[in-house]
């Protein structure tokens, strides 16, 4: 069986992406006998990009991607579209109205695929994640991220806390996120350019990423409840910043 981090499935992220990023493409592979308006693009934007598209049976598609529900479509991707953090930090110009993600350590592909539609959909700049430790990005980040996956860059650093104190060189705030601390996202302005740090699903933020932090804020919670899934914190924050941001405007 071939390796399933080199591919994508379903109607949605395989469309993204060929809007997105066509040069990642290699090969769409589609079930014998599908139509639809859906696959008509798909064959209109392969056919611009000279991407080949070849009709499989399902049991092609069970070979590449196991039992996954691809909707009939899988695609093949030539690399993984992260962008070093080196790079990156030298283009970008951060304002007020800048704001990232920083992942650390979030492992679960399906937290991973959530936070990447978040951050593009509330319109942050980047997320930032680690080179060890952190879920790939696969098939099942595609599919859960919803074909956003390519929408923002990915920027993969070698060391997260490294990564974060050359980000306080360039402008940047560190809010990180922390149950324990009593400031909440709501008790603070975000009118410099700001880096969200969102922890690992199970142990939270690393200690010593949270003292690299410029300060620490929770999410408010009632009826006994400590805490809430990694990728539900990352929306709530991302949009408390898109709502300040908006009203600035």
């Amino acid at each position: 069986m071939e390796n399933f981090n080199k591919y994508i499935y379903g109607i949605k992220p395989v469309e993204e992406q060929l809007q997105s990023n066509p040069k990642n493409i290699d090969k769409i592979y589609v079930r014998k006998g599908m139509g639809g308006p859906n696959l008509s693009h798909i064959y209109r934007f392969a056919s611009d990009n000279r991407i080949p598209v070849t009709e499989v049976p399902d049991s092609k598609l069970t070979d590449l991607v196991g039992k996954a529900n691809t909707q009939g479509i899988v695609a093949g991707i030539s690399e993984i579209p992260y962008v070093d953090f080196e790079e990156w930090l030298e283009e970008i110009q951060p304002d007020k109205n800048t704001a990232i993600l920083l992942l650390d350590e979030i492992e679960d592909p399906h937290n991973f695929g959530a936070i990447l539609r978040t951050a593009a959909a509330a319109g942050m700049a980047a997320v930032i994640v680690p080179k060890h430790r952190q879920a790939p990005v696969n098939a099942t980040v595609y599919k859960t991220s919803a074909g956003t996956a390519g929408k923002i860059p990915i920027v993969r650093a070698v060391n997260l806390n490294q990564a974060i104190l050359q980000l306080k060189d360039n402008s940047f705030w560190i809010a990180g996120l922390d149950q324990n601390s009593e400031s909440t996202i709501w008790s603070q302005t975000y009118d410099v350019p700001m880096a969200f740090v969102i922890g690992n699903e199970g142990r939270g933020m690393r200690q010593k990423t949270g003292e690299h932090c410029d300060f620490l804020l929770s999410l408010p919670m009632s009826n006994d409840v400590e805490s809430l899934n990694a990728s539900v914190s990352a929306a709530l924050v991302s949009y408390e910043w898109r709502r300040q941001l908006e009203g600035r405007d």
